[in-house]
Parts: C-alpha cells; sequence; structure tokens
C-alpha cells in the first residue's frame, strides 16, 4: 500500500495534500533550557532571534543556520538540550511532579527523560531506560552533561520483569518504536524504508508495550503514550486495543495545534502543515483509583563520605549518590543516580557528572573565558591555591570538579569532551 493512500482513512484529500506539501519545508530546530544553569533572560541576551515555543515553557524555536546550538560553549557546559519541537510536546503534557515515580519505557536518546527531570525541579525519580545498550549510553551521556541526579538509567528487555514492578509507577512515557513516518521531513531515508508491513510489524510491539506500560501504572496514575507516526494503525488503534483489554480511561486534550481524528477521536495529532515541528501522536491515558501519596521527603543522609545524598552506593571503588529510595534490584543498570567518583586512598576522585550536578561545593575557582577555553582542551591551568579539590565554575556555571597541586588545577575534564578548535 501507498503511503499517503493508507492516510484516507482518516484525512480528507486537502489534509493529504497539505501534508505532502509540508514535507517539502525545511525542518524546524529547538531547545530545551536547563534552568538551574541559564535563565530564559540570559539565553535570550546571547540568542536574541529565537522563537519562544508555542507551547512548551522554557523552549525556544530557532534558525541552525544562524544559531548553531550544538556547537555552543553553553551546550558543551549543560545549559540546554536540543530537542526536536513536537517531541517536547508529550513531556510538558504529562507534567511529572517533584516526589512521583516515574518509568520512561524507551527513553533514548534521553529528550522525554529531561524535560521530565526539569519539571520536576530535579526531585523524585525516573528510571530510564532502553532496550539497546548503545542508545541507553547516549542517554547517560546527556544526563551527565546536564547534571541531572534524579534519573537510574537501565538497559533492560521490560518484558521479562514488568510484573515485579505492577501498580508501581505515578506516570509512564511510552514513546513507542515504530515506522517513523513522521520523521520524512527530518530523514529521507525514513520514506524509502517505509511500508505497511513495517507498519503491522511495529503495531505487534506496540500493542504489547502498551499492555506492559499499563500494568505498571499505579493506580490513578497517568501513561503517556506517543509516537512519531502518522498511521493510525501505530496510534489510535493502540489505544482502542488497550480500552479492548483494560480498564483504562482516556483523559482528553485540546490545543490551537492539535488534530483530532474524528472517527477515532483518541488522542491528537501534531502535523507539520499546523505546527511548527515533525509529525507526532500523543495521546495521555489514566487508570481509575486513588493516586498514591508518596512521602519520600527523606532528610539528607549524613554517611560517612560526607555527601548530600539520602543513600550512597559503593560499587568496588566507585560511589553513586541517590535521593529516592527504590526497589531497582529487577533492573540492569547503567548508572545508580549520580556518579559520585572513584575512592582512591579514602580521597574521592570528583566524577564528570557530580562536578555538573553539585551545587554547594566547599571551594570553587572562576574561570575567565581564555581559562575555560585552555581547560576544555585539557590542558592545566595556572592559580596559585591551597592544594586540594576545586569546583571549576564560568559565568557561574559548573565546568569540572579540579585537583590543585598549589601551582596548577590538574585537568580532570573528559578526554572524550575536550575540544582543540571552536
Amino acid at each position: 500500500m501507498e503511503f499517503f493512500e493508507h492516510l484516507r482513512t482518516y484525512l480528507s484529500e486537502e489534509e493529504i495534500s497539505q501534508l505532502k506539501e509540508s514535507l517539502n519545508f525545511e525542518s524546524k530546530h529547538a531547545v530545551l533550557l536547563n534552568t538551574k544553569k541559564m535563565s530564559d533572560e540570559k539565553f535570550l541576551s546571547l540568542f536574541p532571534d529565537v522563537v519562544p515555543h508555542p507551547i512548551v515553557k522554557h523552549a525556544y524555536l530557532y534558525n541552525k543556520n544562524q544559531y548553531d546550538l550544538g556547537k555552543s560553549i553553553y551546550h558543551l557546559l549543560g545549559c540546554f538540550y536540543l530537542q526536536e519541537p513536537s517531541a517536547m510536546v508529550p513531556a510538558y503534557l504529562l507534567n511529572a511532579q517533584e516526589d512521583e515515580l516515574i518509568l520512561d519505557m524507551c527513553a533514548a536518546p534521553g529528550g522525554k527523560t529531561i524535560q521530565s527531570s526539569f519539571l520536576m525541579n530535579g526531585k523524585g525519580l525516573i528510571i530510564a531506560n532502553d532496550l539497546s545498550k548503545p542508545r541507553a549510553m547516549s542517554l547517560l551521556e546527556n544526563v551527565e552533561r546536564l547534571g541531572i541526579g534524579n534519573v537510574i538509567v537501565t538497559n533492560n528487555d521490560l518484558s521479562t520483569i514488568y510484573q515485579k514492578y505492577a501498580n508501581t509507577f505515578d506516570k509512564i512515557i511510552l514513546d513507542a518504536p515504530c515506522s517513523g513516518s513522521g520523521m520524512f521531513r527530518k530523514d529521507e531515508k525514513m520514506m524509502k524504508d517505509w511500508s505497511y508491513g513495517k507498519v503491522m510489524k511495529n503495531q505487534e510491539v506496540q500493542k504489547q508495550l502498551i499492555l506492559m506500560a499499563y500494568d505498571m501504572l499505579s493506580p490513578g496514575g497517568t501513561l503517556c503514550y506517543s509516537t512519531c507516526s502518522y498511521s493510525e494503525e501505530e496510534d489510535e488503534d493502540i489505544i482502542l486495543y488497550l480500552f479492548d483489554n483494560r480498564d483504562a480511561e482516556l483523559e482528553k486534550l485540546t490545543g490551537q495545534y492539535f488534530y483530532l481524528n474524528k472517527n477515532k477521536p483518541f488522542g491528537f495529532h501534531l502535523f507539520p502543515h499546523i505546527f511548527n515541528g515533525e509529525g507526532h501522536y500523543i495521546c495521555l491515558i489514566k487508570k481509575p483509583g486513588v493516586k498514591t501519596v508518596r512521602k519520600n521527603k527523606v532528610e539528607k543522609a549524613n554517611n560517612k563520605y560526607g555527601l548530600n545524598f539520602v543513600e550512597v552506593n559503593r560499587f568496588g571503588d566507585t560511589l553513586f549518590g541517590l535521593n529516592y529510595p527504590f526497589n531497582y534490584r529487577y533492573f540492569n543498570i547503567i548508572r545508580l543516580g549520580v556518579k559520585i567518583g572513584e575512592l582512591i586512598k579514602d580521597e574521592i576522585k570528583y566524577d564528570y557528572h557530580y562536578s555538573h550536578y553539585v551545587e554547594d561545593f566547599s571551594s570553587t575557582y572562576d574561570l575567565n573565558e581564555e581559562q575555560l577555553k585552555t581547560y576544555l582542551s585539557g590542558n592545566v591551568i595556572d592559580a596559585l591555591l591551597e592544594k586540594g579539590y576545586y569546583l571549576l565554575k564560568f559565568e557561574d556555571i559548573n565546568v569540572d570538579i579540579a585537583k590543585s597541586d598549589g601551582r596548577i588545577l590538574k585537568n580532570h575534564f573528559p578526554k572524550g569532551l575536550r575540544i582543540t578548535k571552536r
């Protein structure tokens, strides 16, 4: 079956023509601010020609030919995350709250996890899982750079463990694997690779995933199901399948940019001819019952390492910090909260992740622009200081934690992130 032909089940000829035409336009780019590191005012002073995202707060659309934000020093310092405009909407609508327990089932490269963490002000806990270990590792890189501390990164086939976590999570994000037709404009290879058979093959996986997600959702909880597919077989039909097999309830959503399938009014579509982004389908599902009131206001522990975490876990000589108790024993852990560092002769050699996470540190050192470039290129900083560790900052943004021998600050910046030209 030809791609546009199968969309005639719910789109008119005029709408299909509009969609076709929109695929000839250039893809849009967007950025989500990490407001703990950079305010909207500071960002706008640096990049004044960006446009506010029409739905999501602290997010902006930008012209990549004018601002190549991925190459900005501020991107490297974790001040923002680059994300497709439509992909920002699901997590924003799910609206994760402080102290909630969240599961992101297919999380890599991490946009919805990151956005949820920002909404939670770094509190509560997110289990960010991906079936692919390489993809989970790319998610971890973003978590480290942005200094996120309320995330456990995991690499699991959830079908093998989901029953262990029945009725557990307050909110679940299921950005399901799909045929990818919503990305046609962004990636021409997706259109060449599309087939109706691929749609139906993905549908079988989506059916399994949505039942697992619903079973892990706690009573009173909310599930956000999304795809980057235009096909109702992967979208509304999956919601119908859930309704046929579970006691799920629909949370109705309306908005200026939301396209509703009138024949199957479950969730909505973002179309590039209506909204400045790629194709996306989003639906929020409620599980009947009373939402769990969680009491995780645990005071930070006075652990023997003097670190401000509820629990500090040691594996070998590596320390990890976590602020939200959770039974993670069935998960294959890639990162258990914040990687604090390595114990070397009872002294902690602080990790890059911790340096971007920590807010209070005993000693700090402010870098000027030239020193910042020197440090990011892998070189030492000349500075007459007392011996010990220093949190390096640039414009009040954490850069790294370096050790002084009294004459120089040794370079601890990860070799894979160092820059020689910018």
